[in-house]
């Protein structure tokens, strides 16, 4: 127990009261004695000796105890009287009165039940020492209010799950300073308990928290069935909502939630998010890797901790732990390195056989190694590299990187405060999807040895990361090789990222939204479902499919149908990535359609015509608005087909590779429209119709595609494409008004200001409305191999003749057919090209090679 001081009372040290005789107090001092007493007096005038905490055995409720002191006497000033309240101090103790009281700073009294004689040490004793009555209500309200702090929680070393997944940690790091590669400021990290193995998610909003939660709880349902009981977060709105709360609830997991602004409660993530940020930065740091590249440090720190000792004393790792094996680490480089590429294809006999590289990690779908190629400015994913861990990818690199300061903005992510994404740089790249990673052994190499692709086995590890999937190119980077982009730095930043201008129309240049873009998905498209079963990505695209149906009711699992006679119509699945304008690959969608030329006209189907518009149609729709000044937009309706009702009875086989195991042989009765059903488009188009004609809209006489509406001198226009919309106005209100009844009707995806539609490029220039097929002309030249052909200034020479030349060596014809229809869409903004590709059409029913030399010069 603490000494008190007592402020009271004003009667000073008494230096007789210190003896420093060892035999007793009656025992005349010894003249060293008398130098010894004199200087502990000296010492001991204007000081206040307090004693601390009796020992544990001594449970004496009366004993006021005080936390945070060691167990001996200290020196203070200024005091007037000793005193403490614990007993094992003293050597001899008188009962006293009981009258006497001591009146503390904050104004309460304790009661002195008894004095006596204290021996500092083996030289001084400290006599009339009073021993205080503890009392547990002395509380000092201004002292609580000024210095209370928050209360210290003990570290716990122990582990109390027995099995992975039991117990997950989340926690959100971010938003970053710096907007990563792939169009990312979030990081979700979860950490499993027992193992402490744990994965990253990247968002660009925290609201992406649940989905990437959700897909790794299916996968650890498959892997430790029934284990998860537990899910630990702060009080994030990312994590304290219905969506969170819907899916434990229905599997019986608890949700602990840490008590507000108490990150300690949530301790191991929140080391575990130091630790990886600790980590990235330091490897950003080593060769100066570009900042942008935060997420593929991030991703790699994640990789490496989960194949590294826990603790050094017990020799076992989280990969260990979680699957049962020691991890081969041996393919393990250093981060930022120096790298060379081998190339592929044609080479010339003196021309290098390898690029310059910097490596980024390691990639979600084969076993290799993700590397940004330095002279096609992609990141692309090989196994045939090679390392320099000596050397920086080039010189420039190695001088002071800027990632000293912190990678991520301080926020407080609870309560719901600062739950907002922050815009802290120009979006300069279009917003992507982050996507699990498999994670596992890639082959073994060192620094100067090329790695074997034959030695490459699969591993079931998973961690998830801001990568891409492809084995050829997957991404450009945007500022790592800020001078060889041939951007013209005096243009405004604007013209550069968003609107054209002028300068920047020609083919030929490097657009800066090129480079900055990069889509981490799996850039590959599946053969079939079982290859599509092999890739996360594609998993999580069917399940997003096969959740749509669940969601709009689309169909109903039942019982085979009694009658043989009524059909149960296949289904598969249709893989296809979604690109944007520049090419880049930004979304992986899975279709499920049904087998619909095994339908019955008259018992499976009746009426399947419905109209789209003709690409004639949309030039008008483009010259007016640019006449009138009408902005457009466009939005998407995400699984328009399924939003049709049908008429007829029809039912489905159940889809393949997610057949309910308890009723195997049961079909789904549909309720509306499945993609692949003849009826499909008609029902989707009736439907669409019926509402807009509802909300006031008039249907174009010559365009049944095309929508009106008047509201007083204001005129909103809609141009439908199946499942595409285009639409704008006079008015930004009647705009906004109808956007958000479609988003009440259907579930849309709002793709903001008309830019890229059926393979049109539309750019707003001062001169009006700029349309061009850049990308779609990019994917004919690579589709024919006319890439790297020579270009020429006119699609004909004025000298050639053209016949039906019969004795002419007879080619391909369906694939001269198909250059011929490729040709004629691109004279949707090639007018100059439609003479010679019609004459060239003539001869689509007999083709020879003089015919096909005359295409390869149009396509030049």
């Amino acid at each position: 127990m603490v000494a008190a001081i007592a402020s009271g009372l004003q009667s000073a040290v008494d230096l007789s009261d210190i003896d420093s005789n060892q035999s007793g107090e009656d025992d005349p001092p010894s003249p060293k004695g008398k130098d010894t007493k004199k200087k502990a007096a000296d010492r001991l005038t204007g000081m206040c000796f307090m004693a601390h905490e009796a020992d544990e055995e001594n449970d004496n409720t009366d004993e006021v105890g005080f936390e945070g002191l060691a167990n001996k006497w200290l020196i203070d000033s200024g005091c007037s009287r000793h005193m403490t309240g614990d007993t094992k101090w003293f050597a001899s103790l008188c009962k006293a009165s009981g009258d006497e009281k001591i009146t503390f700073g904050n104004d309460a009294h304790g009661c002195i039940v008894a004095k006596g004689t204290v021996r500092v040490n083996e030289n001084c004793l400290l006599k009339d020492v009073a021993l205080l009555k503890a009392t547990k209500d002395i509380v000092c309200a201004p002292c609580r209010h000024g210095k209370q702090v928050s209360a210290s929680l003990p570290p716990i070393n122990l582990v109390n799950t027995t099995r992975p997944a039991q117990l997950l940690h989340m926690d959100t790091v971010g938003p970053s300073r710096v907007r990563s590669a792939g169009g990312k400021w979030y990081v979700l990290v979860i950490v499993d308990d027992f193992s402490r193995y744990s994965w990253v998610f990247f968002m660009e909003h925290k609201s992406e928290a649940f989905n990437h939660f959700h897909d790794l709880a299916l996968r650890l349902f498959n892997v430790f069935p029934g284990e998860m009981k537990t899910v630990r977060s702060d009080n994030g709105l990312e994590f304290k909502n219905s969506s969170f709360a819907d899916f434990l609830a229905e599997r019986g997991i608890e949700h602990q939630f840490s008590s507000p602004r108490t990150p300690q409660q949530n301790g191991v993530v929140e080391r575990k998010n130091r630790t990886l940020v600790e980590m990235a930065r330091t490897m950003l740091d080593e060769f100066g890797t570009p900042r942008r590249y935060w997420a593929e440090a991030i991703s790699t720190a994640c990789y490496v901790s989960n194949r590294v000792f826990l603790w050094s004393s017990l020799k076992v790792t989280s990969y260990e732990l979680r699957f049962g094996r020691k991890p081969n680490i041996s393919h393990l480089q250093v981060f930022g390195c120096k790298c060379f590429i081998l190339k592929k294809g044609l080479l010339d006999k003196f021309e290098s056989r390898t690029s310059d590289g910097i490596f980024l990690g390691y990639p979600a779908h084969m076993k290799g190694y993700r590397v940004l190629n330095l002279e096609s400015n992609l990141v692309v994913e090989t196994c045939d590299v090679t390392f320099d861990e000596a050397s920086p990818a080039r010189p420039e690199f190695s001088g002071t990187p800027q990632v000293s300061e912190t990678l991520f903005v301080e926020e407080d992510n609870e309560d719901g405060v600062g739950q907002a994404p922050i815009s802290l740089a120009p979006a300069a790249e279009p917003a992507t999807t982050s996507v699990p990673v498999e994670d596992g052994p890639v082959p073994s190499t060192s620094s100067t040895t090329s790695v074997p692709s034959t030695s490459m086995t699969p591993d079931p590890t998973s961690t998830s990361a801001e990568v891409e999937a492809t084995t050829t190119t997957s991404s450009p980077a945007s500022d790592v090789l800020q001078g060889s982009l041939r951007l013209h730095h005096a243009h405004p930043l604007d013209l550069i990222i968003g609107n054209i201008s002028e300068h920047t129309l020609r083919s030929r240049s490097t657009h800066f939204s090129d480079f900055a873009h990069t889509a981490f998905v799996a850039s590959f498209e599946p053969r079939d479902v079982s290859h599509a079963l092999e890739d996360e990505n594609w998993i999580r695209a069917m399940h997003e499919e096969l959740e749509n149906f669940e969601r709009n009711k689309d169909w109903q699992l039942v019982k085979p149908p009694f009658d043989q006679s009524i059909n149960v119509i296949g289904t598969k699945w249709v893989f296809k990535n979604k690109q944007g304008e520049g090419g880049q690959v930004f979304r992986n969608k899975a279709r499920l359609v049904a087998q619909g030329y095994s339908q019955i006209h008259g018992f499976d189907f009746d009426e399947t015509f419905a109209l789209v518009a003709r690409l004639e149609a949309i030039r008008i729709l483009l010259a007016y608005s640019a006449s009138k000044g009408f902005k457009l937009f466009q939005m998407d309706v995400k699984s328009a087909f399924l939003n049709g009702f049908i008429d007829e009875e029809v039912y489905v086989k159940q889809p393949p590779g997610f057949v309910n195991d308890k009723l195997p042989n049961h079909v789904y009765k549909l309720q509306k429209a499945l993609y692949g059903l003849k009826q499909a488009p008609r029902a989707w188009y009736d439907r669409l119709k019926g509402f807009l004609i509802k909300k006031g809209f008039k249907m174009g006489e010559a365009d049944k595609t095309l929508f009106t509406l008047r509201h007083h001198n204001e005129l909103l226009l809609v141009q439908i494409y199946v499942d595409d919309i285009i639409f704008g106005g006079s008015s930004n209100a009647l705009c906004a008004k109808f956007s958000k009844d479609m988003s009440d009707e259907f579930e849309m995806s709002m793709m903001g200001e008309l830019s890229f539609f059926l393979g049109l490029q539309i750019k707003k220039i001062k001169q009006g409305t700029f349309v061009y097929q850049g990308k779609y002309t990019k994917d004919m030249l690579k589709k024919f191999g006319m890439s790297d052909s020579k270009p020429l200034h006119t699609p004909i020479s004025t000298a050639t003749i053209l016949d039906v030349d019969e004795n002419g060596e007879v080619v391909d014809q369906r694939e001269y057919i198909s250059m011929i229809g490729s040709l004629l869409y691109l004279t949707t903004t090639r007018p100059d090209i439609q003479f010679a590709v019609c004459l060239c059409a003539r001869f689509q029913a007999s083709p020879r090679d003089s015919h096909k030399q005359a295409v390869k010069r149009i396509l030049r």
